[in-house]
């Protein structure tokens, strides 16, 4: 395990986690380091409740400790099942968002930030991730790319949430002190987002 890392991808919707997590882990293929990528919500039964709520199909106007629960649980669940697992097999493992999203998101919606550190207590047993990707894009420009790709508006796309979610984002070192973040602009292109990712994450597997 001690080569394998967990590598997390952070940013509001449409700053193109699902993207880089995605080119991260064929990168580290391609040069000989097993990688696997997954996402939370997971696909796992309780990761799958999640979506259909995210969607607004299954629970109307959710409470933030509703949803901080059920993130824990899916989380704790996924922890492990497989991403304890691919590490010790020696896989390193590419998650589009983590706990850093529960945080920030459930804060924002109990519109008290002081929620933050009940989250973060009911998520104390999920392991700090080696590295945290912050892929930074202004709120106007995510919503753009939110509404060329299509599909139904979630429960969290509301532009004036969305507004305050990039600023909370922009807080995330300070939010979690002791996880090493890097901060990359995404309104880049793709490739170069990559390249800077592949920058950020390379030496890691030099040490």
């Amino acid at each position: 395990m001690s080569k394998a890392k967990l590598i997390v991808f952070e940013g509001v919707d449409g700053s193109g986690t699902t993207t880089q997590v995605a080119r991260l882990q064929q990168r580290l293929v391609k040069e000989n380091i097993p990688a696997c990528k997954t996402a939370q919500p997971s696909e796992r039964p309780t990761g799958k409740m999640i979506r259909e709520i995210l969607a607004g199909r299954l629970i109307q106007n959710p409470g933030f400790a509703t949803m901080s629960l059920l993130f824990a649980a899916d989380r704790q669940d996924q922890q492990e099942s497989e991403i304890l697992p691919c590490l010790y097999r020696g896989e390193s493992v590419i998650c589009d968002r983590y706990v850093h999203s529960s945080v920030i998101y459930q804060s924002l919606s109990a519109q008290d930030p002081s929620i933050r550190t009940w989250i973060k207590e009911v998520n104390r047993h999920i392991m700090v991730p080696h590295q945290v990707i912050y892929l930074r894009i202004d709120a106007k420009t995510a919503a753009q790319r939110r509404a060329e790709r299509g599909g139904d508006e979630e429960i969290f796309d509301k532009m004036p949430f969305q507004q305050r979610l990039v600023d909370t984002y922009d807080s995330i070192q300070r939010i979690f002190p002791n996880h090493r973040i890097a901060t990359i602009d995404a309104t880049q292109s793709i490739e170069q987002i990559e390249e800077e990712v592949w920058g950020v994450v390379e030496p890691m597997y030099r040490k």
